[in-house]
């Protein structure tokens, strides 16, 4: 069984557990009234697919139900790490803030 590290409840839990919700980090128009049918597409239809590394959204929705980011392959299904929602891409932080506290340190398949 996959065992996925929630970053709020600070503990490993089956993955029956939590549920996907999207991709992480996508930027949202701010005035979504004043985007043209082709923007509006691009924005709630048509999201990345990678095969390999990806930064996605999930839930504890039988522990804590918060939502919080993780760091997945899609190849092998490991979990490379867990962070709290709103902690930017962990690619695009600054080496000096937060230093990799948002860790995961013991999400494994």
């Amino acid at each position: 069984m996959l065992l996925i590290h929630c970053p709020y409840c600070r503990e490993e839990r089956p993955e029956l557990e939590f549920r996907h919700a999207g991709e992480a980090h996508i930027a949202r128009p701010a005035d979504i009234t004043s985007i043209s049918d082709e923007e509006f597409t691009q924005f709630f239809f048509l999201r990345t697919n990678p095969k390999g590394t990806a930064h996605e959204r999930w839930r504890h929705i039988h522990g804590c139900g918060r939502f919080f980011n993780a760091v997945r392959d899609t190849v092998t299904d490991r979990f490379a790490m867990t962070y709290e929602a709103g902690l930017p891409h962990p690619d695009r932080r600054d080496p000096d803030i937060g230093n990799g506290k948002a860790k995961s340190k013991g999400a494994k398949t």
